[in-house]
């Protein structure tokens, strides 16, 4: 049996991945932890590193917000637990530290762990190749109370492209402010926030004279759990590294 700890375990996809989790022959809760301590009946949430089960936790994983991740990658570090990084919303800074960290325990991080996104990334950066003189657009829409923009996803894509490009783009995620024409290297991004939407990307690719878009509308934040928990039980079984969706794909 793998005991699985979830960090964020109170927020929406916390509970989301609580739920797929229970739903595994071979996967249980063991602990949540989050701000308040409560016993929803299922499983323990602890606010107190020192109280939590630590010879029992087999993997971590972690849908929070930036802060609360790197304090968990703390504890996962010190007890050396393998842990799921499914937060968004990091710096480049943040993300290089998480690599970092990597080379002391095994760390899974994706920016969207749905596979057809992931697929999507293949796509538009396929794309990119084919049509190198169009303008890239990437639109992204969430809930209201999504803290991060853009998302991390729309970050994901815009890699995939920028990866695949001779010259690297520039992202540029305000244009208020530049008063000036849109750059030949740039890849621009726009968020949308509001009501109860779960996610909707959109990556455009401006020409001259016709527009190709391809769009990843996501109905059920369940395909973002189960990825996660695919990811814990693949982390099970690695040594010491980052690893990301490409790795799963291929295991």
């Amino acid at each position: 049996m793998i005991n699985v700890l979830i960090n964020g375990c109170n927020g929406r996809m916390g509970k989301e991945v609580a739920k797929v989790v229970q739903e595994q022959e071979d996967m249980t809760v063991i602990a949540g932890f989050d701000r308040t301590e409560s016993d929803n009946g299922y499983f323990t949430v602890f606010a107190d590193f020192a109280k939590l089960p630590v010879d029992k936790i087999d993997v971590i994983i972690d849908f929070s917000v930036p802060e609360a991740t790197f304090a968990m990658l703390s504890f996962a570090k010190k007890h050396h637990i393998p842990m799921v990084i499914a937060t968004t919303g990091f710096s480049q800074e943040e993300r290089t530290q998480i690599q970092k960290e990597a080379k002391e325990l095994p760390i899974f991080q994706s920016a969207n762990m749905s596979f057809d996104i992931n697929l999507m990334g293949k796509i538009v950066a396929e794309l990119a190749k084919n049509l190198p003189d169009t303008d890239v657009e990437i639109i992204e829409a969430h809930h209201n109370q999504k803290i991060d923009a853009p998302s991390g996803t729309a970050i994901l894509l815009a890699d995939k492209i920028n990866a695949e490009l001779p010259e690297k783009c520039d992202y540029v995620f305000d244009r208020h402010a530049n008063r000036s024409k849109r750059g030949k290297h740039e890849i621009g991004f726009s968020s949308i926030r509001g009501g109860n939407i779960v996610g909707t990307h959109t990556v455009q690719f401006i020409g001259g004279n016709e527009t190709f878009e391809v769009t990843h509308t996501s109905y059920s934040r369940t395909v973002f759990a189960e990825g996660a928990v695919k990811a814990a039980r693949f982390l099970t079984n690695m040594p010491n590294g980052f690893y990301d969706m490409n790795d799963l794909l291929k295991h």
